[in-house]
């Protein structure tokens, strides 16, 4: 087992966990209530405060600010939470804030995301894995994005949106609604254009899987569906072609779950 490293500068509060070669470096500041797992670098003039759960082999440069409270004005001193998985990246000045009592409590990341400089998660966004978000994206709170989603630089995000699996935003967007799963677009508003085709395949997709996505972009896009006529279409596609029923299933499950409506073209 490797003992932490904790730079002379830097200061580990009292009941802070620190894991077998954890790296703190110098004048970094680690809060009483803060877990972080085994091998997790932090680099110089970072906070990690809050209730903090981190896991193994995760990367933070300098000055980041991690589980800092809730930009909420209801939030009275709450114990809420952060919790961030395993192998992830968070380049300069990334700030990541607690849950609120609204919500569910806590803020949460999976594992192999890249977060890259300037970036803010609001409280009580539900990150998955395998994320990238460029510099200087601005998530709001209760933002939820699925796995292998990429946000393009400088975009902002409005609070409550869900952001499905697989899509890709482009840089300088403006995200009011709900994206489903696969889209890739960009603008303000944000405007989905098609399928992410390039991505799909890249990630092991089959052309038969893409094409038919490419049939449902056609559906809830071109025929001028509202979303429940456009659900029952897509669940007809399924039957058309069941063995891309699980793929598209995916889409039908998010328009189902959908409150705010989804971006338009």
């Amino acid at each position: 087992m490797t003992q932490p490293q904790v730079h002379p500068t830097a200061i580990v509060a009292p009941g802070a966990v620190l894991g077998s070669g954890v790296d703190v470096g110098p004048y970094s500041v680690i809060g009483a209530h803060v877990r972080i797992g085994a091998g997790t670098r932090v680099g110089p003039h970072c906070v990690i405060d809050g209730h903090t759960t981190i896991g193994p082999d995760n990367h933070f440069y300098g000055f980041c600010a991690i589980g800092g409270i809730p930009q909420d004005k209801k939030y009275a001193g709450e114990p809420t939470g952060l919790e961030i998985g395993a192998g992830n990246t968070f380049r300069e000045f990334v700030t990541v804030n607690t849950g609120t009592i609204q919500d569910v409590g806590t803020t949460r990341l999976g594992d192999d995301n890249w977060i890259m400089a300037y970036v803010h998660i609001a409280h009580d966004c539900q990150l998955g894995s395998h994320i990238v978000i460029s510099n200087s994206v601005q998530l709001g709170g209760h933002i939820h994005i699925g796995d292998w989603a990429i946000i393009g630089g400088l975009s902002a995000v409005h609070q409550f949106v869900r952001i499905g699996a697989h899509t890709m935003i482009g840089g300088t967007s403006s995200v009011r609604q709900d994206v489903p799963p696969y889209m890739i677009g960009a603008g303000d508003s944000f405007r989905p254009v098609g399928i992410n085709a390039e991505g799909l395949g890249r990630r092991g997709f089959s052309p038969a899987d893409i094409q038919a996505l490419k049939d449902a972009f056609k559906i809830l896009y071109r025929r001028q569906l509202n979303i429940s006529q456009a659900i029952d279409a897509l669940i007809e596609l399924q039957s058309r072609q069941p063995d891309q029923a699980p793929t598209v299933q995916a889409l039908v499950d998010f328009l189902q779950a959908s409150s705010r409506g989804i971006a338009r073209p």
